[in-house]
């Protein structure tokens, strides 16, 4: 079992900037990929970034690509999110996703355990 926890959500007006934090702790062994969705009100979740275990594979979604950067460290079991610019369709919950695998996907169902969520709210 792998547990995920996310902090760093909040509410900020739009242009502002947030960074999401996710440890993970249990058996996670190397060479795993940790992403992020989003699900906001009325929507279906959708993926926001994801990066491999060592750092040099990142993908991310056409709307956040220039604004948000994702990163790790695995010595802390840690992944990021830092969100620049944000706008207010950025509203969302913010989940943490963990997959055992060598390959940065972009598809939800693929990784096998998830946070709980934080709540990104963006002002206009």
């Amino acid at each position: 079992q792998v547990q995920l926890v996310e902090s760093g959500g909040g509410l900020v007006q739009a242009g502002g900037s947030l960074r999401l934090s996710c440890v993970a702790s249990g058996r996670t062994f190397s060479s795993y990929v940790m992403g992020w969705f989003r699900r906001a009100p009325g929507k279906e979740r959708e993926f926001v970034a994801a990066i491999s275990w060592g750092g040099t594979t990142t993908r991310y979604a056409d709307s956040v690509e220039g604004r948000f950067t994702i990163s790790r460290d695995n010595a802390k079991k840690t992944v990021y999110l830092q969100m620049n610019d944000l706008k207010p369709e950025d509203t969302a919950v913010y989940y943490c996703a963990f997959e055992q695998s060598n390959i940065v996907r972009t598809i939800g169902r693929v990784y096998n355990y998830w946070g709980q969520g934080t709540q990104v709210t963006v002002s206009s």
